[in-house]
């Protein structure tokens, strides 16, 4: 298949190409810029040019292609509900020009949309549409296009990571790297699910290849790592101590990372692995933050 792949060149997107291209499909993909052009060219993959800003643009690349794969978002967290309305309308976009046709369209969301009212640990065959995060626009985009006939499959990320980013985890260590200690809330309990990248890249070619329509997929390989675990092997690589604190000094120390910090956002891939033979190898959460050189990090999300 000729895939149409958005962020291409960013973090996961770039892993996802040799991926698709070792499944023998052909890869076109999105990039705004020369520079990214020719990164996708050095990977074997054909260059289309265009941005999420203007969703009408993508429309040619999706009408040259057999399958669409959407990892690009705009995770600048300062103008974060207007970035999820962003990609609903870029979602709707593309499944507007899919129409009529069985084409597999891959949508990014996020582990949390399947965790129940009674706790536990988020599932694939949840969605909870109670949840007041914007991010779920983009998961309640799909569900429409679902309803009017499209293929859609939903690919829930947790905490993506490798030795030079970590999700959220790569935030949380820009905000306290200046700060004498290192910060958790409460005892810490809290669990974050996670997964390497290499594995994520290699569960959306198995989604696109064996998935279903309307089918979620948890990229989990680590059901839950505590906030507070996370924490010491921080502060550890940083040099600098840990402490607790209340949920109510959560926004002085954290600012907008408060919600995410006390958040409980442990996943399960069982349903995944089963239905995907999907067996993930990668580097545990744990072990890239220890190996990490912090000297040189820098929080790269762009």
């Amino acid at each position: 298949m000729r895939v149409f792949l958005t962020g291409a060149t960013g973090f996961i997107g770039s892993k996802i190409i040799p991926e698709l291209l070792k499944a023998d499909h052909e890869v076109l993909g999105l990039t705004r810029s020369d520079a990214g052009a020719e990164a996708l060219a050095s990977m074997g993959a054909d260059a289309y040019r265009g941005t999420l800003e203007f969703p009408a643009g993508l429309i040619a690349g999706v009408e040259n292609a057999d399958a669409v794969i959407h990892t690009a978002f705009d995770h600048d967290f300062s103008n974060y509900a207007a970035n999820c309305e962003k990609d609903r309308k870029v979602i709707e976009t593309i499944g507007a020009a899919l129409k009529g046709s069985k084409r597999p369209f891959l949508i990014t969301s996020a582990v949390g949309f399947g965790q129940s009212d009674n706790g536990g640990p988020a599932i694939e065959d949840v969605f909870n549409t109670a949840q007041a995060h914007p991010r779920i626009a983009s998961e309640l985009a799909a569900n429409s296009l679902l309803e009017q006939g499209l293929d859609m499959r939903i690919m829930r990320l947790p905490q993506v990571h490798d030795l030079y980013r970590q999700g959220l985890v790569s935030y949380y260590i820009d905000i306290i790297r200046e700060k004498a200690a290192a910060p958790f809330i409460g005892d810490g309990s809290n669990a974050w699910s996670a997964g390497h990248v290499t594995d994520v890249a290699k569960l959306y070619v198995l989604a696109l290849d064996k998935g279903l329509a309307g089918a979620r997929y948890n990229a989990v390989a680590e059901e839950g790592v505590s906030m507070r675990a996370i924490v010491e092997t921080v502060a550890q690589g940083l040099g600098i101590t840990t402490k607790s604190i209340a949920r109510e000094e959560a926004q002085a120390e954290f600012g907008w990372f408060a919600m995410m910090a006390g958040a409980d956002m442990a996943a399960s891939s069982a349903l995944t692995r089963e239905r995907l033979g999907w067996t993930p190898s990668g580097p545990d959460l744990l072990s890239d933050l220890k190996s990490m050189d912090y000297s040189v990090f820098t929080n790269r999300h762009s």
